[in-house]
This record gives C-alpha cells, sequence and structure tokens, in this order.
C-alpha cells in the first residue's frame, strides 16, 4: 500500500515506514496518569511495525497527584501534559493540536489518568463526562475511518463517546482477585456500549468502528502477558492503517 502523501487522506492505507500513529497520555504513572509499562510497550511494538509515533495530552491540571510509593494523594499540583513529558522524553503536543488528518490512527494507552484526567469516570462512573479533546478526536477518526485503540481502563472513553460500539476491559467477574477491576464491564455496558469478555492476551475489534481494545492491566497477571496483548493490539491496528 502507498500513502499518496505523508499524512493519510480518508480512504487511503499507509506503507509501514511513512505510517504515523498519534498516541494520547494522561500523565505519568498509574494512579494519577498514563501507566507507563502500556504506554512504552505501544511505543516499542509500533516501532517494530516501523511506525512513527507523535505523543499528546492535554494541557490542563491533573485531578490530583498520588505519591506512587505510599499510593496517597499529596497536596501537589501537576499538570498532565508536562507529567506526559517525562515518558515522551520532552517530545510531546497539546493534545488540542491532534488532528486525525495528518494521523493514520490513535492509541489511548490506560492507567488511572484515563478515568482522572481524560474523563470523569474514577469519581463519576457512568455518568462521567469526557475531555473535549478526547471526545473531538476520538469522533475525528472513527468518522474519518481511521482505527482508535484503548488498553486497560481506558475503553470507557470510547464507551461514553461512541453509542453502541464494541469494547473489551477482559472479564465480567472477580474471578478470585485475577480481574480486580470486573466492574467496569458492566458500567461500559450502562453507558450503552457492547462489552465482549476477553483475556488479557486478546483484542476485540469493532470492525464497523476500527475500535481495538485490550485488557491489559485490568487483569493481575504477569507482564509479559500483558506485553503480549498490547503486542496483539498494535498489530491489529497496523493492519486496519
Amino acid at each position: 500500500h502507498i500513502a499518496k502523501e505523508q499524512g493519510c487522506t480518508h480512504m487511503c492505507s499507509c506503507i509501514y515506514s511513512f505510517s504515523k500513529l498519534g498516541q494520547v497520555l494522561s500523565g505519568c504513572g498509574v494512579y494519577d496518569g498514563s501507566e507507563i509499562h502500556e504506554a512504552s510497550a505501544i511505543m516499542v511494538h509500533l516501532s517494530r511495525h516501523g511506525v512513527q509515533v507523535a505523543l499528546f495530552a492535554p494541557d490542563q491540571p491533573q485531578m490530583h497527584t498520588v505519591n506512587h510509593l505510599s499510593g496517597k494523594v499529596t497536596e501537589e499540583s501537576r499538570n498532565v501534559l508536562v507529567e506526559s513529558a517525562r515518558i515522551a522524553r520532552g517530545n510531546i503536543s497539546p493534545l488540542s493540536t491532534l488532528s486525525a488528518a495528518g494521523f493514520c490512527a490513535v492509541v489511548f494507552p490506560g492507567g488511572f489518568g484515563a478515568a482522572k484526567n481524560l474523563s470523569t469516570f474514577a469519581v463519576d462512573g457512568d455518568k462521567m463526562t469526557v475531555n473535549k479533546d478526547v471526545e473531538r478526536v476520538m469522533r475525528e477518526f472513527v468518522v474519518a475511518r481511521k482505527p482508535v485503540g484503548l488498553t486497560c481502563i481506558a475503553p470507557v472513553l470510547a464507551a461514553k463517546v461512541l453509542p453502541g460500539v464494541e469494547l473489551t476491559v477482559g472479564h465480567e467477574s472477580d474471578e478470585g482477585g485475577r480481574w480486580p477491576y470486573a466492574s467496569t464491564a458492566g458500567a461500559i455496558v450502562s453507558m450503552g456500549a457492547k462489552h465482549i469478555v476477553k483475556d488479557v492476551t486478546e483484542v476485540h475489534v469493532d470492525e464497523k468502528m476500527k475500535v481495538v481494545t485490550t485488557p491489559a492491566f485490568m487483569c493481575d497477571a504477569p507482564l509479559h502477558l500483558i506485553w503480549d496483548g498490547i503486542g496483539k493490539l498494535v498489530t491489529t491496528l497496523v493492519k486496519l492503517m
């Protein structure tokens, strides 16, 4: 497949060496931002496919800051874009500048930042609101028939923004602690989406909307299994580009 220009057109497929994907971060650290292992795994797998990655995050205060050693909320105020720049090694842009016109796909890693900074899911559950730029970007890519990937808790964003979308956050019951966030599946259904049960190394593809999801750290699983599931998500996104 040959791209007619460096940025994707509405219906084009891109040759891997010229493909460009946007990754949307929500801070740095699982309890108040992006899950670092997930964000890094996405970039490594994309690199193996020869896909260029541009990183974005909203320029706004975090909901709060969590001491990742103690697990306690601190009095410190941090900015989502500034914190996300840690993962991006400084090379990151405000989410307000991301447009589907210049990219072949977009992906949202998990971490509580997706539920705290990109939306209010952590506080409001299925009555949550979504960051306006997150909503805009997701709708732009779906309308342009360009794939959207989400890992871990991030599928709740699509559940709210894309009525009727098919998603997975893993299993629907705790199963002795293996799926500690299983109740999220019920919230997804409450928001009008369809939940599909998948294991940690699997993905689900909504063929109509080109939305790809994998459970990642929604499962209490060894890191290599989470890595494998994210790898399958990336491979699927690349095939859909």
